[in-house]
């Protein structure tokens, strides 16, 4: 079985390859979006416009919770795709064990933190008197079981990375469900509110965590989970997280801009203003879910055939993979600018709501096209190991340019200021990206005129 996944990795043609893993983690990706969407619809409906504005002050720590979850799941995942196209699977297992007590005790820490802060914390997010209830009853229920999403979502990208595309989107199909299902029962028959919500998310992800972890154990698994490998090496814990470090820095950088965008909405526009970025937010997470789950597709290709020097299906890869990424986002662009109150009409039937989304949707989403292009790339670096590019690359849109443009466009703009930062952000940083792709694009080129080289004197 592991020969012939790594024989297609190798062989298989580019295109098809790509669609073989992409499309499963696309489903799986697009699930779990949607879950997250039905999540805001019911609150929008079932329990009112100032819960879905308390539900956006949780972003921020929701940020920084998958923050955790990216710093080893990501970073895990890319070094076992490595290490399987080097031949070296006792390497991939020994990841695999690390990461298992990693996520573990960062989750810990995390939780008491913020449960013993989570009110002060909350506040300084931008939470106000009549919008904290709602972020306070929601998160005391997902901090508690923050240990089993994280387990979930990385352990998933590891089963993906290992050669299994379709087991690791069956894994995000049976959390997305359940939650899609228990969602209704928990605010409804219930009657427990945004709280009911909470309560099915982790629920959801707790079976979701048994099916994954239950893939790790068998025999047949390419890869397993063995107890003399659940333990910290130090070495291992850090070849993770140097590549893990990209994507974590940008969700910590997400959480943080996520802070001073509510509290410049909440200055500019009030508390609908923080419901109408929840909105524009989910709107967003649709287009780049798609986009991530090309992404999650290519890891273990890019990876692979990096490690085992085929460079050429690497850039093939790369190249294909930005087509596609970059007409899904030109695609959420043209729904942006065309239906912007239907999609608002979604969540919502509050007229203001409606009015202030409409307008944030259309000015947020002005530079979509260029957004998939971003993503892609960051994932490239991340793919052949690449730490310290992936993390300029990552943190240039949320620090280098969204955070200045919060800043300063308001007070030109006021709440529309606010919205547009985001696209100036998108456009400066998709400008850095293909230049730093253009460089890493040359170091390979040297790399394979090395290869060639060795071969002609052998």
């Amino acid at each position: 079985m592991q020969e012939s996944r790594e024989f297609l990795l190798e062989t298989r043609k580019i295109s098809r390859l790509v669609w073989d893993y992409a499309l499963p983690a696309i489903v799986g990706t697009m699930v779990n979006a949607l879950y997250n969407i039905v999540d805001r619809i019911y609150i929008g409906h079932g329990v009112g416009p100032l819960a879905i504005s308390g539900l956006a002050i949780t972003f921020p720590v929701l940020n920084l919770t998958m923050a955790l979850g990216l710093l080893v799941g990501a970073g895990a995942a890319s070094r076992i795709s490595i290490n399987l196209g080097q031949k070296n699977k006792h390497r991939a297992e020994q990841i695999l064990g690390n990461s298992l007590l990693l996520i573990i005790l960062l989750n810990v820490v995390f939780m008491t933190l913020f449960y013993i802060y989570l009110k002060p914390i909350l506040m300084a997010f931008g939470a106000s008197e009549a919008t904290y209830p709602y972020a306070s009853d929601y998160l005391r229920i997902v901090l508690v079981g923050n240990v089993f999403i994280s387990l979930c979502y990385s352990f998933n990208n590891m089963m993906r990375a290992s050669g299994y595309p379709k087991k690791a989107m069956y894994t995000m199909l049976i959390g997305a469900v359940l939650n899609i299902i228990l969602d209704p029962i928990f605010i409804f028959v219930f009657d427990m509110g945004i709280r009911g919500v909470a309560i099915a998310t982790v629920i959801s992800m707790f079976i979701g965590m048994l099916f994954v972890m239950h893939h790790f154990v068998q025999q047949s698994s390419v890869i397993r989970l063995r107890r003399k490998n659940i333990r910290l090496e130090w070495a291992v814990i850090l070849s993770i997280v140097s590549i893990g470090f990209s994507p974590f820095s940008m969700q910590v950088a997400a959480s943080g801009v996520a802070v001073l965008m509510n509290t410049s909405l909440m200055k500019h526009g009030a508390d609908l203003a923080v419901g109408a970025f929840g909105i524009w937010n989910a709107f967003a997470m649709i287009i780049i879910m798609l986009v991530i789950g090309l992404n999650q597709g290519t890891q273990p290709i890019i990876g692979y055939n990096y490690g085992a020097e085929k460079y050429d299906r690497v850039r093939k890869t790369l190249f294909y993979s930005m087509k596609v990424a970059t007409l899904v986002t030109t695609v959420g662009f043209v729904l942006a600018m065309l239906l912007p109150r239907y999609l608002a009409g979604v969540f919502t039937t509050d007229k203001e709501l409606l009015d202030i989304s409409e307008n944030g949707i259309r000015i947020a989403s002005l530079a979509f096209p260029l957004v998939g292009l971003q993503i892609v790339i960051s994932n490239f670096f991340q793919s052949i190991g690449k730490a310290a590019k992936a993390v300029i690359q990552s943190l240039s849109r949320q620090l280098l340019f969204l955070v200045p443009g919060i800043l300063l466009f308001p007070r030109f703009w006021r709440l529309n200021g606010v919205w547009a930062a985001n696209p100036v952000a998108d456009t400066l940083s998709a400008l850095l990206s293909v230049y730093l792709l253009v460089l890493q694009l040359r170091m390979i080129r040297k790399l394979e005129e090395a290869q060639q080289n060795r071969s002609k004197t052998v």
